[in-house]
């Protein structure tokens, strides 16, 4: 959750920004476009995680959407094309984790403490995106749009840290 809703809350503003500065039309079909790959990403990611293993698919999912997260912000005033490329492909694997995560956590903890484990992990990752909601502007305002959401990309990092660690205990 680290870098999905802030993804989803600042993609918007970032491609209206870029395609702005190249005097072209709307964002709003490419924005559209990049939350609603999501759901292919979700479907995708059932699919692989039956597959490979739902570590592995976690693994491999915030990999592409932390590199996504580093490399986007230097597409900025590319053609519209290029963007919703970008864009498109780190809505689709922001998300393609999310119910792995659920998942993962219900074949962990013990019987009697799933809702409450549940409950904790929601509501921790809701706490974690009113730090990057509110952090990416600020990268703006600092930075500029290219280096705006690299710092997406620790919750990736760690979070794949994490998994590799859950994958080895669950051996």
């Amino acid at each position: 959750m680290w870098e999905l809703y802030a993804m989803w809350t600042w993609v918007p503003a970032f491609l209206a920004s870029s395609l702005a500065s190249r005097g072209s039309a709307s964002a709003d079909f490419l924005s559209f476009g990049a939350i609603a790959a999501g759901a292919a990403g979700c479907i995708w990611g059932g699919w692989q995680a039956d597959r490979v293993g739902r570590e592995r698919l976690v693994n491999r999912a915030m990999a592409a959407s932390g590199l996504c997260s580093l490399g986007i912000g230097f597409f900025f005033g590319s053609s519209p094309p290029v963007l919703a490329a970008v864009a498109w492909t780190w809505g689709f694997f922001v998300v393609a984790d999310s119910a792995q995560f659920s998942t993962l956590v219900t074949e962990v903890a013990p019987r009697h403490g799933v809702g409450t484990a549940l409950t904790l992990q929601t509501s921790m990752g809701f706490l974690l995106t009113l730090v990057t909601i509110q952090w990416v502007p600020r990268w703006v305002e600092a930075f500029g749009w290219p280096w705006a959401f690299p710092c997406l990309a620790l919750g990736p990092a760690f979070g794949i840290f994490a998994i590799r660690r859950l994958a080895r205990l669950r051996r």
